[in-house]
C-alpha cells in the first residue's frame, strides 16, 4: 500500500513558473555566444538581452549560491527547481565591478525581490556581453518544461513553465 502511495505522490516536483528577472528580449539559449549555455550543458532555459539594471528573483525560494562578484545567483524555488541567473558572459572577470548585491546566500526571497543591480552600460563599455541566461539546472525533475522566447518581456513575465 505504501509503495502505491509513494508512487502517486513521492518524488514528483510541483508545477510552477520561472519569471523574467529583468525586462528585455527573451531569446533561446542557442543564441548565447557561449557553448556552456548554448549547448544546454548547465541546464535548459531562456536568455534575456536586458534593457534595465535591476535583476529580481525569478521565483520564490532560497538563495543557495550568490557569487561574491555579484554576476550570478542560484535559487532553489518553492517548486524544487534549481535556477541560475547569470548576468552577462565572463562577467566574473569584472571581480564585482558594476554589480551591487541586495541579498545574501541563505536568504529566503519572494518572486520580484531585488537580487542584484548591474550597470549594464558600464559592463558593455568594459567589453562584456550582457545577455543573461536563466537556467533550470535540474531539468530531469521537470520533463515537461516549456521555455517562452522570441518576445519582449517585462520583469516578472513568465519565461519558463515547469
Amino acid at each position: 500500500m505504501f509503495q502505491g502511495i509513494k508512487k502517486l505522490f513521492g518524488g514528483k516536483k510541483k508545477e510552477g513558473q520561472i519569471l523574467a528577472p529583468v525586462a528585455g528580449q527573451a531569446v533561446p539559449l542557442s543564441e548565447v555566444p557561449d557553448p556552456a549555455f548554448a549547448q544546454e550543458i548547465l541546464g535548459k532555459g531562456v536568455a534575456i538581452l536586458p534593457s534595465e539594471n535591476e535583476f529580481k528573483a525569478p521565483a520564490s525560494g532560497e538563495v543557495t549560491v550568490l557569487f561574491e562578484t555579484g554576476h550570478a545567483v542560484s535559487i532553489r524555488t518553492e517548486s524544487g527547481a534549481d535556477v541560475i541567473v547569470h548576468i552577462g558572459l565572463d562577467t566574473v572577470n569584472l571581480k564585482g565591478q558594476f554589480f551591487i548585491t541586495h541579498v545574501k546566500q541563505g536568504d529566503t526571497v519572494k518572486a520580484g525581490d531585488l537580487l542584484i543591480t548591474a550597470d549594464i552600460e558600464q559592463i558593455k563599455a568594459a567589453g562584456y556581453e550582457v545577455i543573461t541566461p536563466v537556467i533550470v539546472c535540474n531539468v530531469s525533475d521537470f520533463p515537461d518544461m516549456v521555455c517562452h522566447t522570441g518576445k519582449a518581456v517585462k520583469a516578472m513575465d513568465e519565461i519558463i513553465t515547469l
